[in-house]
Formats: C-alpha cells, sequence, structure tokens
C-alpha cells in the first residue's frame, strides 16, 4: 500500500507517519510539505509544494496512492471566519479534488475533531466549517472518504505537537491521563490508536464514514 500524507509535521501527522512505517503492507510514504526536512527513511518520499493551492507542477507525484491521510490543519484561535474557511475548507477541497480526479479508487482520510457540526448549521464558526468541509469530501468520488473527529489526543512513542499551548496543556494532563482513560474512554485517544485506526479504514474501510473517538479506539485496537 502507498499511502499519501500531508500535515506530517503536526502530531496527528507524525503519528499516522510514524504508523505507515512501521506497518509492514506500506511500502511508500509520500510526505507533502511546504518546505524541506521530512523524516529520512527508506520508506519515505518528501514533495515540496510551496503554495499547497498550486500543484500544477508536480501533479504527476500525486497519482497511483492507495490512501490519502489528511492531517492539516491549523487553530480557529484569532482568525476571522473568511481566514479560517480558507486555510480548513478551501485549501482541503483543493487537495481532494485534484486527489478526486487524479486517483478516484484511493481512500481519503480527513482528520477534523470532536464537536464538529455536521448540520453546517451551528453558531461555533470552526465547528461548522468543519462540518462543511466532511460534507464535501464524502461527496466526492473516493473508493471511500472517511471523516476522523477525535477527542483529546494523548502523544505516545515520542511524538509532540508543535502548538505552545498543547504541550503545557499535555504536561499538565499526563499525570491525570489514567484515570481520565478510565472515567471517559469515549472522549480520549492516542496518537498510536489514531495512526492505527487510519492505517486500518485505508485497508477495509469501515461502517461508519464519521468516526468518533470511540471508534477510532476500536479500529487502532484491531489494526
Amino acid at each position: 500500500m502507498k499511502v499519501m500524507i500531508f500535515g506530517s509535521t503536526g502530531m496527528v501527522g507524525q503519528a499516522a507517519l510514524f504508523e505507515c512505517i512501521r506497518a509492514d503492507d506500506v511500502t511508500e510514504v509520500l510526505v507533502v510539505v511546504r518546505r524541506p526536512g521530512a523524516e529520512a527513511h527508506p520508506k519515505v518520499r518528501e514533495l515540496v509544494v510551496p503554495d499547497l493551492f498550486d500543484f500544477a507542477s508536480v501533479v504527476g507525484a500525486l497519482r497511483t496512492y492507495d490512501a490519502c491521510f489528511f492531517c492539516a490543519g491549523v487553530s480557529s484561535v484569532g482568525m476571522s471566519e473568511d481566514a479560517y474557511r480558507r486555510v480548513t475548507f478551501d485549501l482541503t477541497m483543493t487537495v481532494a479534488n485534484l486527489l478526486a480526479r487524479q486517483s478516484p479508487p484511493m481512500v481519503f482520510v480527513y482528520v477534523s475533531g470532536k464537536g464538529t457540526d455536521g448540520s453546517e448549521q451551528g453558531s461555533t464558526m470552526w465547528a461548522r466549517i468543519k462540518g462543511t468541509t466532511e460534507n464535501a469530501l464524502m461527496a466526492l468520488p473516493f473508493r471511500g472518504a472517511y471523516m476522523f473527529r477525535p477527542g483529546y489526543i494523548h502523544p505516545m512513542d515520542g511524538i509532540a505537537s508543535r502548538t505552545l499551548a498543547y504541550r503545557l496543556g499535555i504536561l499538565v494532563a499526563r499525570p491525570l491521563y489514567p484515570l481520565v482513560r478510565r472515567l471517559w474512554p469515549a472522549s480520549v485517544t492516542t496518537t498510536r490508536s489514531l495512526g492505527r485506526a487510519m492505517l486500518n479504514v485505508a485497508r477495509t474501510g469501515t461502517e461508519k464514514r464519521v468516526v468518533e473517538t470511540h471508534e477510532i479506539n476500536a479500529l487502532g485496537a484491531a489494526a
């Protein structure tokens, strides 16, 4: 299986990359980045695209992949609705529409987040835009399009967030994580479970196209 990853430097993207490298059935991982510096590994191939809205010069490099894990995203804090929509909906759909034309047999996994508003009618800006993005992705002619909605993600295997606030939050939460996992198992997952779950749906699919945290954990355990 050949896998493509967007957002491989973020915590979720790192999780996907880590599990792809470990998986025996993954023969190649293409990481699409704006700046060079991908992890050096025989399986990993780097494609540098400075402007992710413009793939004209590299479009041929995106063919023949079995799955795309779209892990790129930003926090909505301090952003206007138009700016957040551009880097969430517009960017994701630019990539997805291109891939749907290039490789319709692929599986597309989009990582949004717990609380995403699939009705597109809610008052929370980020949730509404994420929901619009999910719905548009599920309308494309991929072999499968799955929307992952993790809640709290506990880092494992040396993986860390690039966001300072999230790193600080994890430092505070780490001693409490075993207790939280016992009390609210449907609200927490790990980078390991998340990465393995993404690979699992790339291999075999899953009945639900919108995958909540407890389902991520089940898919990760089954991988």
